[in-house]
């Protein structure tokens, strides 16, 4: 009876400002939630509402407990395991309110992916029922879901009752045998990882044990001394969209160094992918060896990350696409061409 007075007594507040989608900001693993504080409220009563302890939410906001609100405020409600999760495990108490995130200019379903908890493209495609690569700006994506306690928190009239289920590969997780390889023999992560080559004196083995993010700057690793295969798949698949997307369009051409990211996509099925900084996600871009003088067709799947390792660069292309062009996986010069 005490907790059903309770969220009697907290619905009228919260009612006005719970009106609009909750949605997930930050980046992980600094993801959080904007609470405006209400008349009345204290971190114990915003705690229960958030189904975290009061004891996270004042020192992330770098607050004292003890301390007052006032109404207006803005707090941070960090997203943890406690009260965020991103696939279908919800318990008899409990209920998934979604998280949204807005599409910002130029991002893709990979950029989304990375900064909320390294979710994959196909991953949020099945989040948010989509059927293209292709996101534009403003849209809203669902991108993991708030955990509230049924009989504590008013938010649970936004819950959704069919959660999609989400849930990443684990790090611990090994890779079954079956799965396709990279042309080191090492198995690949789900997404595509800047293979960086400058000089280092890590060994190989160190690579296969830590999966790094592409938008973190970290000591680069020399792959190990073998022969890349070449393979021919015309260009890739993509070739025929190329040539749809620039029939009725003004073509863009660009000349400069280019280099790879690890994949497991393309050697077998000749879907190539790449990062480019001014063409729009989904768009099909011509890749040109300007020594070998031989083109393939790759889709962009996002911008190139911010680093050091990027400077001077025009596109990252997977390693697949570049060992078609006969460039190993030594950077080369390039001629890009793509729909404006």
């Amino acid at each position: 009876m005490k907790h059903f007075l309770l969220f009697v007594m907290i619905c009228p507040v919260l009612a006005v400002s719970q009106d609009k989608k909750l949605m997930a900001e930050g980046s992980s693993p600094n993801l959080f939630i904007t609470h405006t504080v209400q008349a009345k409220d204290n971190f114990y009563s915003i705690g229960r509402l958030y189904n975290l302890s009061p004891k996270e939410i004042a020192p992330y906001n770098k607050m004292a407990l003890e301390k007052g609100l006032n109404p207006g405020q803005s707090l941070k409600i960090p997203l943890v395991a406690t009260n965020f999760i991103q696939h279908q495990a919800d318990t008899d108490d409990e209920v998934l309110i979604p998280l949204y995130y807005s599409v910002k200019e130029k991002e893709g379903l990979y950029r989304i992916g990375i900064t909320h908890n390294k979710l994959t493209p196909d991953a949020l495609k099945k989040l948010n029922g989509l059927t293209s690569d292709e996101v534009k700006k403003g849209s809203l994506l669902v991108v993991g879901y708030l955990k509230v306690k049924k009989n504590q928190s008013a938010l649970v009239t936004e819950a959704t009752n069919k959660p999609v289920h989400v849930s990443k590969v684990k790090a611990e997780e090994k890779k079954p045998v079956t799965e396709p390889m990279d042309t080191t023999g090492n198995r690949s992560a789900d997404l595509p990882v800047v293979q960086h080559t400058e000089k280092i004196k890590r060994v190989a083995r160190e690579e296969e044990k830590k999966d790094v993010p592409v938008q973190k700057e970290v000591d680069p690793v020399v792959p190990k001394n073998v022969n890349i295969p070449v393979i021919d798949h015309g260009g890739g698949v993509f070739k025929d969209l190329y040539n749809s997307q620039v029939s009725n369009n003004n073509l863009a051409e660009e000349t400069g160094t280019a280099a790879i990211f690890k994949s497991t996509s393309g050697w077998n099925d000749g879907k190539y992918y790449c990062l480019h900084n001014s063409a729009a996600p989904g768009t099909i871009i011509r890749i040109t060896n300007s020594v070998s003088g031989k083109s393939v067709y790759a889709k962009v799947l996002d911008i190139m990350p911010d680093i050091k390792l990027n400077n001077g660069l025009l596109i990252r292309l997977s390693n697949a696409a570049a060992s078609e062009l006969g460039s190993g996986e030594s950077n080369f010069k390039c001629t890009i061409n793509y729909s404006k």
